[in-house]
């Protein structure tokens, strides 16, 4: 019966650390809707702040990515 557990927790894991991939990409596809296509003036305005949330989101990521590795180890 531990086996199974143990074996949920890796399949956890693994379903974790794919919802995190998909929010960091979906963090990039965020930033990139929001620059492409824009205007010099338009991108100068737009880009700071699209970085800047990116950033955000990717710092976000990357700390729960953190707490999920040593849970796996």
């Amino acid at each position: 019966m531990a086996g199974n557990r143990i074996a949920g927790g890796e399949h956890a894991g693994e379903h974790a650390e794919e919802l995190l991939q998909i929010e960091e990409a979906d963090a990039w596809f965020e930033y990139l809707e929001a620059t492409r296509g824009q205007g010099e003036k338009r991108y100068a305005e737009v880009e700071p702040w699209a970085y800047a949330r990116l950033s955000q989101r990717l710092r976000g990521v990357h700390a729960r990515r953190a707490r999920l590795r040593p849970a796996a180890a």
